[in-house]
């Protein structure tokens, strides 16, 4: 265990996993996608998060991912590595592979097969455990929706006393949540955003940074809203998340991982296929997402 020192102020896209005709992972196009997000003044980036298709990919696949991310990613930029499994033994082993891949910290999603019995006792010990043999940094990530599993304030508050844990994702969208994580932990437990649909009222409550699937497709714009909230510009930073909202659905909650996907092929990124049993849109349904995107000014 090494105890947090870790920031992460800033803008992070969960990036997808490129994936060939075969369903295979597209390495290099991995890269060539990162090389261009580089241009963007991101803080860096989640790789294997819930856009990443990680609970489809074996261990192999996702070490040789974090590996060849790094390779990419300028070592003045975060690889924050999805490590979350559902037992505590395999998310640990999980997780020293990642450091010794070159990620930075891990993010640790919730357990959740045996939802109803993941209390507080249980997520305690299991983040607790995942902190004190991980040699990198553990961000705690919460996603109800995919879940049904939704630690509330005390149990983070709890779980964040441990020195290596550094911070939160959530993604519920729970803002009086986020404020009362932030009031009662203060600045040991750096927070989150876990979606760009939120990113201003999370910002106004305390959080430092987002970790945004819209930042995929339109960096500079979720960066412009962070950059006119730390300089005091509220009513452009409000402008912009009003005119990221519709965007933003499309490529989550609406379309999800096939849409953010189709999306990046649009923008002549590698978006690629998505890995069965997901299925790839419909072209009805492409032509919608664009429209969307034509208003929203990213396509």
């Amino acid at each position: 265990m090494s105890e947090s020192t870790i920031a992460l102020d800033g803008v992070f896209p969960p990036i997808p996993t490129p994936f060939g005709m075969e369903e295979n992972v597209a390495y290099q196009a991995l890269i060539e996608n990162i090389e261009r997000w580089n241009h963007y003044r991101l803080a860096g980036y989640v790789i294997l998060g819930s856009n990443g298709e990680m609970v489809y990919l074996s261990d192999e696949e996702k070490v040789r991912i974090w590996e060849t991310a790094r390779q990419a990613i300028p070592s003045d930029r975060l690889l924050i590595a999805g490590t979350g499994c559902e037992s505590t033994r395999q998310t640990i082993r999980l997780s020293r592979q990642a450091a010794d891949a070159g990620a930075d910290a891990v993010l640790v999603l919730t357990p959740h097969y045996y939802d109803g019995l993941m209390t507080a006792e249980a997520l305690t010990h299991h983040f607790r455990a995942i902190a004190e043999a991980s040699p990198v940094p553990v961000i705690l990530y919460n996603m109800p929706r995919f879940t049904n599993v939704d630690m509330d304030a005390a149990t983070v508050a709890d779980i964040a006393r441990h020195p290596n844990v550094a911070g939160i994702k959530d993604s519920g969208g729970n803002v009086g949540k986020l404020a009362q994580i932030v009031r009662t932990v203060g600045p040991d437990l750096q927070v989150l955003a876990g979606s760009a649909s939120f990113f201003l009222p999370a910002l106004a409550v305390g959080a430092v940074g987002v970790v945004a699937a819209l930042a995929n497709v339109a960096p500079q714009r979720v960066i412009d809203l962070y950059d006119r909230f730390k300089a005091g510009r509220l009513d452009e930073a409000a402008s912009i998340q009003q005119e990221l909202i519709a965007s933003n659905t499309a490529v989550t909650a609406r379309f999800g991982i096939p849409g953010l996907k189709a999306a990046l092929d649009m923008l002549g990124y590698y978006g690629g296929p998505v890995r069965s049993p997901l299925r790839p849109l419909s072209d009805h349904k492409i032509q919608t997402l664009k429209s969307i995107l034509v208003e929203g000014g990213i396509v």
